[in-house]
């Protein structure tokens, strides 16, 4: 199955002071503010949604094609994914631009104080979709991740005239969109993923109910945190898929990006949705256990094992065919 996977390329910059911030403000000079805060720690992480997507199917066995922007500082960035499968070919470099960065400081009592500069995943709606698929010989489904909305927009209406599956992962750029570009992302989507805050916010942002929208999509996901996932298709009764119990979460962040891959992996290789939910469940599990969104890999995964352990020994046949992909 050809996938690409359009969306954010990001890099972190985590800094963590080891004080409070509210004891550094003086009543009656807020007006005017220059602070500065010694930092004793700083984790440099790769991220953006689209790229932790891409990685965890590369890591699952697949080829994924990266559709995004980059700017002068990918090399590094480009390396990584590459060795962990992932086509790079569609990324676009800007030279004179930097990859889009996050920058947080956090202290002591988890209050963060923090910056996005989305440098060069602006030009993401400048890239094309025809060349990505002339390139693979045709696509199969293009995830439409978070990312720039021009280019989420774009993308979604490529697909529709190439008559190209596609899967709607709008995330937090629900937020910024009009009610019209909302419906126009969801709609005739294979795939709709959200979490269960998304879930009630698109509702919101597009004015269809739930009934609505399952109706206008093939497969709606949405993700529970610790309760699992809720799998609904039009005319199949919803099934809640259970979560890995008992995981050691060392970092929430990009959990859900790795359960997106793990599905997708599993439709990938013809698992029945149900296996495929289940094998998300388990690289989200993964993906908890380690810091970072980019940090799990096929050396540690014993993916197979905890399939057999949490969901039995038919869910493990299923991902036996996922792995022997990523072998």
């Amino acid at each position: 199955m050809r996938i690409a996977v359009s969306g954010s390329i990001a890099t972190d910059h985590l800094m963590h002071f080891p004080g409070r911030f509210t004891e550094q403000l003086v009543a009656g000079r807020l007006r005017v503010l220059s602070l500065s805060f010694l930092v004793d720690r700083i984790d440099i992480r790769r991220g953006g949604a689209g790229a932790n997507i891409a990685f965890g199917l590369g890591v699952l066995g697949l080829t994924p094609m990266l559709v995004g922007a980059a700017g002068a500082d990918f090399d590094e960035y480009r390396s990584w994914l590459e060795q962990h499968g992932v086509d790079t070919g569609s990324v676009s470099v800007l030279p004179h631009e930097q990859t889009a960065r996050f920058v947080c400081t956090t202290d002591v009592e988890q209050n963060q104080i923090g910056s996005f500069h989305a440098g060069a995943m602006r030009a993401a709606a400048g890239i094309p979709l025809g060349p990505v698929a002339e390139r693979a010989g045709g696509l199969d489904l293009v995830v439409v991740s978070p990312g720039e909305p021009a280019a989420m927009l774009r993308h979604t209406e490529e697909c529709r005239t190439a008559g190209i599956g596609f899967a709607a992962d709008p995330s937090q750029q629900i937020t910024g969109m009009s009610r019209g570009d909302v419906q126009f992302l969801i709609g005739g989507a294979d795939y709709l993923f959200t979490n269960e805050y998304e879930a009630g916010l698109l509702q919101e942002r597009s004015g269809w109910g739930a009934r609505r929208i399952l109706d206008s999509v093939g497969t709606w996901v949405t993700t529970l945190g610790a309760d699992g996932v809720l799998l609904e298709r039009d005319g199949h009764e919803p099934v809640v898929v259970p979560a890995v119990p008992d995981v050691a979460v060392a970092d929430a962040t990009g959990a859900g990006d790795a359960l997106r891959a793990g599905m997708l992996a599993g439709i990938a290789r013809g698992l029945a949705p149900e296996d495929a939910c289940r094998l998300g469940c388990v690289v989200a599990s993964l993906a908890l256990e380690t810091v970072g969104t980019q940090e799990y890999g096929p050396a540690a995964m014993g993916v197979l094992d905890r399939m057999r352990a949490v969901y039995g020994d038919g869910p493990a046949t299923a991902g036996a065919l996922v792995m022997a992909g990523a072998a």
